[in-house]
């Protein structure tokens, strides 16, 4: 990242920069959505793999060091876990509400940082997040219990892909692991692309498949090493209650999916969660290359 770069994201508070992630990571599944008319949800989340790990390869270049040896299989693991997630998301988008699938995936990181709390204002803060997450969800189990399904595999998902980005970050450098995993995951994960054939023929598809990984993965996982370096990971966790918010704005916004009361209730229980956390000061991260990519626990 550029000095002159570094220097305008300095300017900008850490919050905002989260939620412009958020919102970028929300647009990409947006465009994912409507990427579903010609794909199936499990050829886009590959698509989506692979705009990433060529953009970022192109980018980072990692030393050969990165493709060797336990590096290469953590960052392997790590990226095959993460496409799996991602499809998983990607067939509940498919059946329920961006803002809602959004919601009950929110359980794994929940779970994560409830374990991982220490004080009593952490769990204060976890159990009102939780509360809006469930609000915000307002899921009948008779209206798709397939897409409830897929939401919690992806929650499951996402809580392994917080544990192993941890690893992975302490085995090398983030963003060059995160390059090997996207890529490894790519080759592994090719049968997901069975489907994928119309998109080689279309270089407008093909565009937005790659659009769809840079918007999803590329820009949030950079945006998230610049916050992690100013705040502790614990505000961190309690700043992903955020993320359900911000798909439900971008589903009404790009979809028309329009929230209810619930949803709405929902968003003000997080606003709180995240207002009562920040009251206290979190020490910064030890490392803040690990911190980087530990913080892409945003999923989706």
């Amino acid at each position: 990242m550029s000095g002159r770069i570094s220097q305008l994201l300095a300017r900008v508070p850490a919050p905002a920069l989260f939620l412009l992630g958020g919102g970028s990571q929300y647009v990409g599944a947006a465009m994912a959505v409507a990427l579903f008319q010609t794909l199936n949800p499990a050829g886009v989340a590959w698509l989506r793999m692979l705009g990433a790990a060529v953009v970022l390869v192109i980018w980072r270049r990692p030393p050969m060091a990165a493709w060797r040896g336990r590096r290469l299989l953590l960052a392997g693991t790590f990226g095959v876990v993460t496409g799996l997630m991602n499809a998983a998301f990607y067939e509940a988008i498919d059946r329920l509400p961006l803002g809602t699938a959004v919601a009950i995936e929110f359980c794994g990181p929940v779970a994560v940082a409830a374990f991982a709390s220490r004080t009593a204002r952490d769990w204060a803060a976890l159990v009102l997040a939780g509360l809006g997450v469930a609000l915000i969800a307002d899921v009948q189990w008779a209206g798709s219990a397939g897409g409830v399904l897929w939401a919690l595999g992806a929650a499951t998902a996402w809580a392994g892909y917080i544990l192993l980005a941890k690893r992975v970050a302490q085995g090398g450098n983030g963003l060059d692991d995160l390059a090997v995993g996207f890529t490894v995951a790519a080759v592994v994960l090719v049968p997901l692309a069975l489907d994928s054939g119309p998109v080689w023929g279309s270089p407008r598809l093909l565009l937005l498949g790659v659009g769809v990984g840079v918007l999803s993965s590329v820009l949030p996982y950079v945006l998230d090493q610049v916050v992690l370096r100013r705040i502790g990971r614990a505000r961190f966790a309690v700043l992903l209650a955020l993320l359900p918010v911000t798909a439900a704005l971008v589903g009404l916004v790009a979809l028309g999916q329009m929230p209810g009361w619930a949803e709405l209730a929902g968003i003000l229980a997080v606003v709180a969660a995240v207002a009562l956390r920040s009251r206290d000061e979190d020490p910064p991260p030890e490392d803040a290359d690990a911190g980087a990519a530990e913080g892409t626990g945003k999923a989706g």
